[in-house]
This record gives C-alpha cells, structure tokens and sequence, in this order.
C-alpha cells in the first residue's frame, strides 16, 4: 500500500509549536521524547521538527533508535531511558549517546568495558521516587552517585525520576515525588556530587505540576504530540493534534438483504441495495477489531461494518448515496465539522491514546506536511 490508499498526515507546524508552547508553560528546555517511533509519528520527521523547535535533548526506549537517529545525521544529545547493554557502551560513548545508571551493578559493567578504551561515558543516574519501575530507591541513590564518580569511565551528566500519577492533578503522589527527589538532591549537593542536569517533569508534569519544572529540563512526551496525558488531564487550548490517519476507498458494492459481510458474518445487510464501501485498512496496520468503529467520509460519520481483515474493513455507505472509490476516509483526524480523536478511538477499544498512535504500523506511510 501506498500514502494515497492508507497513510499517515504529520502536522510538523503543530508539533513545533506544541514543544514551544511546553517550553513557554515549563520555563524549561524541553528534552523530546521520540522513543517508540516517535509514538507512532515517525522518528526521524519528528526528529527534524524537534531539532528545529530547538529541543534540548532527544529521549528514546532501545539503543537502536539513537543509532537510527545518529546514523541520519542527528547530533543532538540523546539520552537512553532503558538499560543500555554492555556491548553498545563503546559505540554510545562515541556516538554521544547516555546511558541511564539505574542500579549498581551497571557501573562495574560499563567501566570494565570501557577500560583502556580511552573513552567516558556520559551517564544519567535515575532515582525510583515512588514509580516501582527502573530507579534506585531514593535513599540509595547518593550511594548510586558516588560509586559512579569512582569510575573514570563514567561522568554524571544528569539526574532524575519519573512520575507515576501526575496525570492524576488532584492526586498527592507527584507532590510526595517531589519531596524525595528535592531531599536528594540536597543530600547530593551538600556532597559535591550535584549533576548538571536535573529533570523529573514529564507531559503532565510539566504542564499541572509547577513545582517539578524547577528543574534544569523538562522531559515532554505526549503532550508534543498534542495528545491529552490522560482524561483526568486534559491539555490546554492552543496544543494541537499532530497525527491524522487517512485513507481512501478502494471498492463500493451493493448487497442484498441478508448478505453476510466479512469473517464470522458478524453483519448481516439491513435492505437490499445496501451500498458497502472497502478501506484498506485493517488490523495488521494498527485498526482493532473491536465493534463501535467509525471513519469519516464526506463530512459524515460512517459505521465500520462486519469484521476487521488484517489489510481491509468494510463500511456502510447508505447515508453518503455520492460516495465513490477514491474518496478519503478518515479515521482519526478531522473533516468537514467532524472530527474523529484519537482519545475517542482510545475510548471505544478500552485503551489510551498512546497504545492507539503507537500501534499504527510502520508499512503506513507517513506524510510530514
């Protein structure tokens, strides 16, 4: 398939202007993240948009997307959020690409690598504030930053930790972060071991958590993509969604009565004369089979029909008598008056916005306008 049957529109303008708006609302310089194929929006055009919007850092998930970035001529400093495996610290090191120092026992793993190389790696060591994910406990981590320092292989650069309920605004969990995270960093500036970047704002923190943006960064993900971080926190006028997700009839047919359409018969036509329309589009490009979907064509809001194939899906036609093969579909986006979210697509499959634009398969094009 090709972008003029199923593809992907980038709205690269509201992109940079959703990382100046972080950066005006933070009073912070804004790490990207960018991990994940840039949540579905495609690393290196996202890449390009964040590097002009003057992003500070690049954040990704795995050591290949840095090389990705690196390998297409991206030398903004990146920093990698999971485990870097001991067998890339040569390359990270000379590729400028930091690693995050989330447990003693990387640091004898990365320093006996690197030993005799010549080379330093730049580190950033992560404090588990209250994520029970990747992190030191917060009272090990002056512990964490001074084996560090012991190693003449490694510098730390940074410092920081994640929120787990920021997107919760009326929660007291972020503010409970906070005070661990503060009282680090006193213990680690009184011990001469403060790094030069501090950061543990997110999305949502950065925009409903004043305090986490003070800060030297602030780490923006979902909100660049001006996706709300969740219903409880919704984004503010003025962001604006990046991603549209198009395609384009291919086939319209009339059935009679009775007739069964796609897998299982799940749909049965209502009348004769039924018109049903195909979208090459299916679950093997990210389109769920859940019952409930809905595109827009001509304007109006169409019913999907029967259920999803892995590379098609039918719809009905009856209340667009005009609608022709090569007319656009969308599915997530707006057109005319209507507009389908991606929090609403989220809403209908039981999910969140981010598993939704994360999911779009990578043989979609996408279109970067």
């Amino acid at each position: 398939m090709n972008h003029n049957e199923n593809w992907v529109e980038i709205d690269t303008e509201n992109f940079r202007s959703n990382l100046r708006m972080i950066r005006e609302i933070s009073g912070r310089p804004v790490m990207a993240v960018i991990k994940a194929n840039a949540y579905g929006h495609g690393t290196l055009g996202i890449a390009e948009a964040a590097r002009s919007a003057g992003a500070a850092f690049f954040c990704v998930a795995r050591f290949k997307e840095a090389m990705e970035l690196r390998q297409a001529g991206f030398d903004t400093p990146i920093l990698l959020f999971g485990r870097m495996a001991p067998e890339d610290v040569i390359m990270a090191a000379t590729q400028n690409v930091r690693a995050t120092i989330f447990s003693e026992e990387q640091i004898p793993e990365y320093a006996g690598v690197l030993q005799d190389s010549g080379l330093r790696l730049l580190v950033h060591a992560k404090a588990d504030t209250g994520m029970g994910r990747l992190g030191t406990p917060a009272a090990s981590a002056l512990t964490l930053l001074s084996r560090i320092q012991q190693e003449k292989t490694l510098r730390t650069e940074g410092l920081y930790t994640h929120f787990a309920r920021s997107d919760e605004p009326e929660q007291e969990t972020t503010a409970r972060q906070l005070d661990q995270m503060e009282a680090l960093i006193g213990q680690v500036t009184a011990a001469g071991l403060r790094p030069e970047i501090l950061h543990a704002a997110n999305s949502a923190g950065a925009l409903f958590h004043p305090r986490a943006c003070r800060f030297d960064m602030v780490r923006a993900g979902i909100a660049l993509y001006g996706l709300s971080p969740a219903p409880t926190a919704p984004l503010s006028e003025g962001f604006r969604p990046v991603l549209s997700w198009k395609a384009r009839l291919i086939a319209i047919r009339d059935f009679a009565a009775g007739q069964g359409i796609s897998y299982g018969h799940h749909y049965h036509t209502q009348k004769d004369h039924e018109r049903i329309g195909v979208l090459p589009v299916g679950y093997a490009d990210g389109f769920r089979r859940t019952s409930g979907n809905e595109v827009l064509i001509k304007g109006q809001r169409v019913p999907v029909v029967g259920a999803a194939c892995m590379d098609q899906c039918m719809v009905r036609l009856d209340a667009i008598p005009d609608a022709r093969p090569g007319d656009e579909a969308v599915l997530i986006g707006r057109q005319g008056e209507q507009e389908i979210s991606a929090e609403e697509v989220a809403s209908r499959w039981g999910t969140i916005n981010y598993e939704v634009v994360c999911g779009i398969s990578h043989r979609i094009d996408r279109v970067y306008q």
